[in-house]
Protein backbone atom coordinates (compact mmCIF):
# COMPACT_ATOMS: atom_id res chain seq x y z
CA UNK A 1 0.00 0.00 0.00
CA UNK A 2 1.35 3.40 -0.96
CA UNK A 3 2.07 6.02 1.66
CA UNK A 4 -0.09 9.15 1.46
CA UNK A 5 1.60 12.39 2.52
CA UNK A 6 -0.26 15.70 2.66
CA UNK A 7 1.98 18.73 2.08
CA UNK A 8 0.35 21.50 4.06
CA UNK A 9 0.80 24.86 5.70
CA UNK A 10 -1.95 27.37 6.42
CA UNK A 11 0.54 30.14 5.61
CA UNK A 12 1.00 30.81 1.91
CA UNK A 13 4.28 31.48 0.13
CA UNK A 14 6.34 28.92 2.03
CA UNK A 15 7.28 26.69 -0.92
CA UNK A 16 4.44 24.20 -0.47
CA UNK A 17 3.69 23.66 -4.17
CA UNK A 18 7.38 23.82 -5.08
CA UNK A 19 7.95 21.04 -2.57
CA UNK A 20 5.02 18.95 -3.85
CA UNK A 21 6.18 19.07 -7.48
CA UNK A 22 9.90 18.62 -6.88
CA UNK A 23 9.57 15.95 -4.20
CA UNK A 24 7.22 13.98 -6.45
CA UNK A 25 9.71 14.25 -9.33
CA UNK A 26 12.64 13.29 -7.10
CA UNK A 27 10.80 10.21 -5.83
CA UNK A 28 9.84 9.25 -9.38
CA UNK A 29 13.51 9.55 -10.37
CA UNK A 30 14.33 6.85 -7.80
CA UNK A 31 12.00 4.50 -9.75
CA UNK A 32 9.18 4.78 -7.24
CA UNK A 33 5.64 4.93 -8.52
CA UNK A 34 4.33 8.34 -7.54
CA UNK A 35 1.00 10.16 -7.69
CA UNK A 36 0.66 13.90 -7.08
CA UNK A 37 -2.79 15.24 -6.21
CA UNK A 38 -3.30 18.97 -6.74
CA UNK A 39 -6.05 20.17 -4.39
CA UNK A 40 -5.24 23.87 -4.74
CA UNK A 41 -7.73 25.62 -7.08
CA UNK A 42 -4.88 27.82 -8.35
CA UNK A 43 -3.57 24.71 -10.12
CA UNK A 44 0.06 25.69 -9.73
CA UNK A 45 1.22 22.11 -9.11
CA UNK A 46 -0.62 21.08 -12.27
CA UNK A 47 1.07 23.74 -14.40
CA UNK A 48 4.42 23.06 -12.73
CA UNK A 49 4.05 19.44 -13.81
CA UNK A 50 3.84 20.47 -17.45
CA UNK A 51 0.07 19.93 -17.66
CA UNK A 52 -2.24 22.67 -18.94
CA UNK A 53 -4.86 23.15 -16.23
CA UNK A 54 -7.24 24.72 -18.76
CA UNK A 55 -7.11 21.70 -21.06
CA UNK A 56 -7.40 18.73 -18.68
CA UNK A 57 -10.37 16.44 -19.32
CA UNK A 58 -11.04 16.05 -15.60
CA UNK A 59 -9.73 17.38 -12.30
CA UNK A 60 -9.98 16.81 -8.56
CA UNK A 61 -13.51 18.22 -8.86
CA UNK A 62 -14.72 15.19 -10.82
CA UNK A 63 -12.96 12.86 -8.39
CA UNK A 64 -14.42 14.42 -5.24
CA UNK A 65 -17.84 15.69 -6.29
CA UNK A 66 -18.91 13.54 -9.24
CA UNK A 67 -17.08 10.48 -7.86
CA UNK A 68 -15.67 9.58 -11.24
CA UNK A 69 -13.46 6.47 -11.21
CA UNK A 70 -9.83 7.21 -10.44
CA UNK A 71 -8.69 5.84 -13.81
CA UNK A 72 -10.83 8.43 -15.64
CA UNK A 73 -9.34 11.36 -13.76
CA UNK A 74 -5.61 10.61 -13.50
CA UNK A 75 -3.11 12.21 -15.91
CA UNK A 76 -0.31 9.76 -16.66
CA UNK A 77 1.98 11.97 -18.77
CA UNK A 78 3.77 14.70 -16.81
CA UNK A 79 7.11 16.46 -17.04
CA UNK A 80 8.18 14.88 -13.75
CA UNK A 81 7.53 11.23 -14.57
CA UNK A 82 4.74 10.84 -12.02
CA UNK A 83 0.96 10.58 -12.34
CA UNK A 84 -1.24 13.57 -11.53
CA UNK A 85 -4.73 14.47 -10.39
CA UNK A 86 -5.02 17.98 -11.76
CA UNK A 87 -6.64 21.09 -10.34
CA UNK A 88 -8.10 24.24 -11.82
CA UNK A 89 -10.76 26.80 -10.91
CA UNK A 90 -13.40 24.03 -10.91
CA UNK A 91 -11.92 22.80 -7.64
CA UNK A 92 -13.14 25.98 -5.95
CA UNK A 93 -16.69 24.83 -6.66
CA UNK A 94 -15.89 21.43 -5.17
CA UNK A 95 -15.53 22.93 -1.72
CA UNK A 96 -19.02 24.48 -1.93
CA UNK A 97 -20.61 21.33 -3.37
CA UNK A 98 -19.06 19.12 -0.71
CA UNK A 99 -20.74 21.07 2.09
CA UNK A 100 -24.03 19.36 1.31
CA UNK A 101 -22.63 15.86 0.86
CA UNK A 102 -22.81 13.05 3.42
CA UNK A 103 -19.37 12.09 4.84
CA UNK A 104 -17.92 14.97 2.82
CA UNK A 105 -14.56 14.91 4.64
CA UNK A 106 -13.96 11.30 3.54
CA UNK A 107 -14.45 11.72 -0.21
CA UNK A 108 -10.72 11.72 -1.05
CA UNK A 109 -9.93 8.85 1.31
CA UNK A 110 -12.60 6.71 -0.33
CA UNK A 111 -11.44 7.70 -3.82
CA UNK A 112 -7.89 6.56 -3.04
CA UNK A 113 -8.74 3.17 -1.52
CA UNK A 114 -8.02 1.24 -4.70
CA UNK A 115 -5.42 3.67 -6.06
CA UNK A 116 -3.10 3.28 -3.07
CA UNK A 117 -2.06 -0.19 -4.09
CA UNK A 118 -0.67 1.11 -7.41
CA UNK A 119 1.72 3.70 -5.94
CA UNK A 120 4.65 3.83 -3.54
CA UNK A 121 3.97 7.45 -2.61
CA UNK A 122 0.97 9.73 -3.01
CA UNK A 123 1.61 13.42 -2.34
CA UNK A 124 -1.24 15.91 -1.83
CA UNK A 125 -0.65 19.61 -2.46
CA UNK A 126 -3.10 21.31 -0.10
CA UNK A 127 -4.48 24.84 -0.47
CA UNK A 128 -3.05 27.43 1.97
CA UNK A 129 -6.18 27.42 4.13
CA UNK A 130 -8.06 25.13 6.47
CA UNK A 131 -11.04 24.37 4.28
CA UNK A 132 -12.97 21.27 3.20
CA UNK A 133 -10.30 20.42 0.62
CA UNK A 134 -7.55 20.47 3.25
CA UNK A 135 -9.70 18.44 5.65
CA UNK A 136 -10.19 15.86 2.89
CA UNK A 137 -6.44 15.71 2.40
CA UNK A 138 -5.81 15.24 6.12
CA UNK A 139 -8.47 12.55 6.35
CA UNK A 140 -6.89 10.64 3.46
CA UNK A 141 -3.25 11.06 4.52
CA UNK A 142 -1.03 8.90 6.67
CA UNK A 143 1.08 11.91 7.59
CA UNK A 144 1.67 15.62 7.02
CA UNK A 145 4.84 17.21 5.66
CA UNK A 146 5.10 20.87 6.69
CA UNK A 147 7.24 23.23 4.58
CA UNK A 148 8.10 26.46 6.39
CA UNK A 149 10.40 29.44 6.23
CA UNK A 150 12.66 30.10 9.18
CA UNK A 151 11.14 33.38 10.28
CA UNK A 152 9.29 34.55 13.37
CA UNK A 153 5.74 34.59 11.97
CA UNK A 154 6.26 31.12 10.51
CA UNK A 155 6.70 29.76 14.04
CA UNK A 156 3.32 31.15 15.05
CA UNK A 157 1.75 29.65 11.93
CA UNK A 158 3.34 26.30 12.71
CA UNK A 159 1.83 26.29 16.19
CA UNK A 160 -1.62 26.94 14.72
CA UNK A 161 -1.12 24.16 12.17
CA UNK A 162 -0.09 21.68 14.86
CA UNK A 163 -3.24 22.55 16.84
CA UNK A 164 -5.31 21.97 13.71
CA UNK A 165 -3.69 18.59 13.05
CA UNK A 166 -4.32 17.55 16.65
CA UNK A 167 -7.99 18.46 16.31
CA UNK A 168 -8.32 16.55 13.05
CA UNK A 169 -6.80 13.41 14.55
CA UNK A 170 -9.62 13.31 17.05
CA UNK A 171 -12.31 13.89 14.44
CA UNK A 172 -11.46 12.46 11.00
CA UNK A 173 -8.15 10.56 11.15
CA UNK A 174 -6.84 9.11 14.39
CA UNK A 175 -3.73 7.76 12.67
CA UNK A 176 -2.55 11.08 11.20
CA UNK A 177 1.06 11.91 12.12
CA UNK A 178 3.65 14.57 11.39
CA UNK A 179 5.87 13.23 8.63
CA UNK A 180 8.42 15.98 9.00
CA UNK A 181 9.16 19.70 8.99
CA UNK A 182 11.03 21.07 5.99
CA UNK A 183 12.98 24.31 6.12
CA UNK A 184 12.50 26.17 2.82
CA UNK A 185 13.98 29.30 1.21
CA UNK A 186 16.78 28.93 3.71
CA UNK A 187 19.66 31.40 3.81
CA UNK A 188 22.38 30.32 6.29
CA UNK A 189 23.78 33.87 6.31
CA UNK A 190 20.59 35.10 7.94
CA UNK A 191 20.92 35.11 11.73
CA UNK A 192 17.16 34.93 12.32
CA UNK A 193 16.90 31.93 10.01
CA UNK A 194 19.58 30.15 12.03
CA UNK A 195 17.91 31.05 15.34
CA UNK A 196 14.50 29.81 14.19
CA UNK A 197 16.11 26.67 12.77
CA UNK A 198 17.63 25.90 16.16
CA UNK A 199 14.29 26.45 17.90
CA UNK A 200 12.65 24.02 15.49
CA UNK A 201 15.26 21.37 16.27
CA UNK A 202 14.81 21.88 20.03
CA UNK A 203 11.01 21.56 19.86
CA UNK A 204 10.59 18.92 17.16
CA UNK A 205 13.86 16.99 17.26
CA UNK A 206 14.27 14.49 14.45
CA UNK A 207 10.96 15.55 12.90
CA UNK A 208 12.97 18.39 11.34
CA UNK A 209 14.54 17.13 8.12
CA UNK A 210 18.28 17.39 7.82
CA UNK A 211 17.76 18.33 4.18
CA UNK A 212 17.26 22.07 3.75
CA UNK A 213 15.84 23.81 0.68
CA UNK A 214 17.89 26.93 -0.13
CA UNK A 215 16.81 30.09 -1.86
CA UNK A 216 17.56 29.24 -5.46
CA UNK A 217 16.83 31.08 -8.70
CA UNK A 218 16.45 27.84 -10.66
CA UNK A 219 13.68 26.68 -8.29
CA UNK A 220 11.80 29.90 -9.00
CA UNK A 221 12.34 29.69 -12.76
CA UNK A 222 11.41 26.03 -13.34
CA UNK A 223 7.58 26.40 -12.96
CA UNK A 224 7.44 28.93 -15.81
CA UNK A 225 8.88 26.21 -18.06
CA UNK A 226 6.35 23.66 -16.77
CA UNK A 227 8.93 21.30 -15.37
CA UNK A 228 10.41 20.24 -12.01
CA UNK A 229 13.77 21.80 -11.28
CA UNK A 230 15.71 18.54 -11.67
CA UNK A 231 14.74 18.50 -15.36
CA UNK A 232 15.32 22.23 -15.75
CA UNK A 233 18.77 22.33 -14.12
CA UNK A 234 19.78 19.06 -12.45
CA UNK A 235 23.02 20.59 -11.18
CA UNK A 236 21.31 23.40 -9.27
CA UNK A 237 21.34 23.54 -5.50
CA UNK A 238 17.54 23.36 -5.51
CA UNK A 239 17.49 20.10 -7.50
CA UNK A 240 20.15 18.55 -5.28
CA UNK A 241 18.26 19.62 -2.14
CA UNK A 242 15.01 17.92 -3.19
CA UNK A 243 16.85 14.75 -4.18
CA UNK A 244 18.44 14.79 -0.72
CA UNK A 245 15.00 15.21 0.85
CA UNK A 246 13.64 12.25 -1.13
CA UNK A 247 16.58 10.14 0.02
CA UNK A 248 16.01 11.12 3.64
CA UNK A 249 12.29 10.23 3.47
CA UNK A 250 13.13 6.85 1.95
CA UNK A 251 15.73 6.11 4.64
CA UNK A 252 13.26 7.01 7.39
CA UNK A 253 10.64 4.76 5.80
CA UNK A 254 13.14 1.89 5.63
CA UNK A 255 14.04 2.32 9.29
CA UNK A 256 10.36 2.21 10.31
CA UNK A 257 9.86 -0.93 8.23
CA UNK A 258 12.82 -2.62 9.92
CA UNK A 259 11.53 -1.65 13.38
CA UNK A 260 8.02 -2.93 12.76
CA UNK A 261 9.25 -6.18 11.21
CA UNK A 262 11.74 -6.97 13.99
CA UNK A 263 10.26 -9.55 16.37
CA UNK A 264 9.82 -8.48 19.99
Amino acid sequence: MGKVIAIANQKGGVGKTTTAVNLAASMAATKRKVLLIDLDPQGNATMGSGVDKYAVHASAYELLVEEKPFAEVVVKETAGGYHLIAANSDVTAAEVRLLNVFARELRLRNALKDARQHYDFIFIDCPPALNMLTVNAMAAADSVLVPMQCEYYALEGLTALMDTINQLTSVVNADLKIEGILRTMYDPRNRLANDVSEQLKQHFGDKVYRAVIPRNVRLAEAPSFGTPVMYYDKGSTGAKAYLALAGEILRRADKKTVKTSTPA
